[in-house]
């Protein structure tokens, strides 16, 4: 095997590799990646057993075909601290060693044999849909923040994914819940597809987004049984899914709160972010004193002191309610429009929260007691 490839190309893709490796793999071959050098091609794959990553980088000079599997982490490494731009020449020089070279530097890594690494080969050509890489990239950016991390009610660890028809419209509805807060997004489609609901976790999530974040273009998703997968133009990721039941999530929506609160969204992401710095762990709550066209908020952490803030908005009642501040920070950063609107019914019940930027999205936030 022997080729060159472009230092910002090799360094983007082992990047990505490096968000689907486990850091301590009991496995020695599942700490590293597959090259794959064919005609003009680099397929570089990586995986934990449960996400499988491929990547292909696109004409390069390959001068002998050929493939091997180095250590990611490290090869990662050294591609970051070369300078961009130049060439890299990769050469297998016996089935052990890959040398690996670039202006003045030359390195030569250990290497495991390309067949012991675990390739599955699974057909996913039925009921497959194309979606905007952006629009699929708005719903988990929506949705991630509000996934559970507690391992014990694992069908909570990832975002519910599944098609939902309003109105004779048919849309792709992505819902996650912590049983604190809850977030459900949704994108319209062309035409009802053939797609069963899955749920997926939080570690395929976060790499898709990070994909998604550096591509504009079609994302063609199909799903069999316990496996999705998501092809890009030059990646594709394949995932198991979630086992498990995900809850009822319509019942929870509040289906009665009246009392409607319109704040500039700016201000009050800032206002909220400031008072919870008297709280170091911002697990006090962040107190709501509402008034007419008043919002008084304050934190109170018996070790450190307390912090209070006036801001002037819309409202037309009164009421006092407490959130965890970390909440309300995560759902206003998903905020579109210049303001939220923010629907209570009493202090113990949860609150509604609306973006009136973006009408296919809504949150639900606990109140804290106390």
């Amino acid at each position: 095997m022997k080729f060159s490839v472009n230092q910002q190309d090799l360094q983007q893709a082992l990047n990505y590799c490096q968000g689907v490796i486990e850091k301590r793999s009991t496995l020695p071959i599942l700490s590293n990646i597959l090259l794959d050098a064919k005609k003009d091609k680099l397929t570089i794959t990586a995986t934990d057993l449960d996400l499988i990553f491929i990547h292909q980088i696109e004409n390069i000079e390959v001068l002998e075909e050929g493939k091997t599997t180095t250590t990611s982490s490290i090869m990662y490494d050294i591609i970051r601290k070369f300078s961009s731009e130049k060439k890299i020449n990769l050469t297998l020089t016996d089935t052990s060693k890959l040398h690996v070279e670039s202006e003045k530097s030359i390195f030569n890594l250990n290497c495991i044999s390309a067949s012991e690494f675990p390739l599955t080969d699974e057909n996913f050509d039925q009921n497959e849909f194309l979606i905007k890489s952006k629009q699929l990239l708005k719903l988990l950016n929506k949705c991630k923040f509000s996934v559970s991390n507690d391992e014990t009610r694992h069908y909570l660890s990832g975002i519910y994914l599944h098609q939902t028809e309003v109105e004779e419209k048919n849309y792709l509805t992505a819902a996650a819940t912590d049983s604190h807060r809850m977030s459900i997004s949704k994108i319209r489609l062309d035409k009802k597809i053939d797609f069963d609901p899955v749920i997926l976790p939080k570690k395929t999530i976060f790499q898709l987004c990070s994909l998604l974040d550096n591509y504009d273009g079609d994302v063609k998703i199909s799903n069999i049984k316990s496996k999705i997968k998501f092809e890009l133009k030059n990646s594709i990721l394949i995932s198991k899914l979630i086992d498990g039941k995900f809850p009822n999530y319509i019942q929870v929506i509040p289906k009665n709160n009246q009392k409607k609160l319109e704040i500039n969204l700016k201000l009050f992401l800032n206002s909220v972010d400031r008072v919870a710095s008297v709280s170091l762990d911002k697990k006090d709550g962040v107190k709501f004193q509402l008034g007419k066209d008043v919002l008084n908020l304050s934190v109170n952490n018996t070790n450190s002191g307390d912090g209070k803030e006036t801001l002037a908005v819309r409202f037309n009642n009164d009421l006092e309610i407490s959130f965890n501040s970390r909440y309300l920070l995560d759902v206003a950063s998903q905020i579109d429009g210049e303001n939220i609107e923010i629907f209570f019914n009493d202090s113990g019940s949860p609150a509604l929260i609306k973006d009136p930027g973006d009408f296919d999205s809504i949150f639900v936030v606990m109140p804290m007691k106390g």
